[in-house]
């Protein structure tokens, strides 16, 4: 991990720190780049979705039937059984 001196706005931080639930500066930094790096990764996957979908490489309609879902495993028993 990189160590840089740079100037933030201290209420932007804090506004920041509060929407995030952060406690230190240091945590509020590094979890706001990793969020917005992670919400352009979904803006760019849903725009090559939509794309595909256009293209018609991508069927929605296979997508959308549920009829071929894996059916949920029920949960273990409160037996005490580990298998």
């Amino acid at each position: 991990m990189a160590k840089m001196l740079i100037d933030i706005d201290e209420e932007t931080l804090a506004a920041a720190q509060e929407a995030l639930g952060t406690r230190t500066k240091k945590e509020t930094v590094n979890t706001a780049l990793a969020e917005t790096a992670a919400r352009i990764r979904r803006a760019k996957a849903l725009a090559e979705a939509r794309r595909l979908i256009a293209e018609g490489a991508l069927d929605m309609a296979v997508l959308s039937d549920k009829t071929n879902y894996r059916a949920s495993h029920p949960r273990q028993e409160a037996s005490g059984s580990d298998t």
